[in-house]
């Protein structure tokens, strides 16, 4: 049995949460307020990451922290909080000797023409996406220098079950179901993959990512293969704003981890 924080309680929290607690490891869930729901035999903590010494206080005692937070989609917020809860969160694994796994996207590889990899450089392109890369050279700074052993596993945009805010669910599904035209907020004919919550979950096991935190301290959530998010007619102009609910019905009837870009 491990002694795990998971710092953040959304859609992969609470899914890596299930996961630990039904292996019988000692699961702590923190964030800033209490969930509504939390699972039976999970503890609470309350946290916040911008402040290292409850990031400290949290993380005490623990062999490896799941960074699974997320913070609000804006520039500003993220060049705030973003570096400052890393190094809150590295400082606080390094002082208890705890791991450092850390849930990652894929911002900081900036627009690319060619499949993404691991060994891409950094970039600086966009506010977001540099913040990214800012905070991947901290945690990468710190586990090479053999302060933290630390892991990041990279994942595209979410989709699953208790996943309403995702792009798939909010603009798709939800909009199917209520029989209207499912949206796509890119090219449609542009190959994009989404990451199914519950898969990428497992790909952060704790156990296992600690383990190859002795590696590269970098690992890349598998998904489908990328599709293009068009269904209709190769011979009829699109319209970039949505899908025809009858052509596009095969995103609900799919199984979910068959979906790669939120179409059938």
């Amino acid at each position: 049995m491990k002694k795990i924080v998971v710092l953040g309680y959304g859609a992969v929290g609470r899914e890596v949460a299930a996961l630990l607690t039904a292996r019988g490891d000692d699961v702590v869930v923190a964030q800033r307020t209490a969930p509504k729901q939390l699972r039976s035999g999970v503890a609470f903590k309350p946290c916040d990451l911008t402040r290292p010494e409850l990031v400290a206080a949290a993380c005490a005692g623990r062999q490896i922290a799941v960074c699974a937070v997320g913070f609000k989609y804006d520039s500003r917020v993220w060049e705030r909080a973003w570096p400052a809860a890393m190094n809150a969160m590295l400082n606080a694994c390094e002082a208890a000797g705890a791991r450092l796994v850390f849930a990652d996207n894929l911002y900081m590889l900036g627009p690319q023409t060619e499949p993404l990899t691991e060994d891409m450089p950094l970039t600086s392109y966009g506010r977001k996406p540099r913040v990214r890369s800012e905070i991947t050279r901290l945690w990468q700074r710190a586990h090479a220098d053999g302060r933290v052993k630390a892991v990041a596993v990279r994942a595209s945009d979410f989709y699953g079950p208790d996943v309403p805010t995702s792009v798939l669910s909010a603009l798709g599904v939800a909009r199917l179901v209520a029989g209207r035209p499912a949206l796509v907020p890119y090219c449609p004919d542009f190959p994009h993959d989404f990451t199914y919550v519950p898969d990428f979950a497992r790909a952060r096991d704790a156990g296992g990512c600690a383990r190859r935190c002795l590696r590269a301290g970098l690992e890349r959530a598998e998904c489908a293969d990328p599709l293009a998010a068009r269904v209709a007619d190769p011979g009829r102009p699109h319209r970039r704003r949505a899908l025809a609910p009858d052509r596009a019905s095969g995103v609900v009837a799919v199984h979910p981890r068959a979906v790669s870009a939120g179409c059938a």
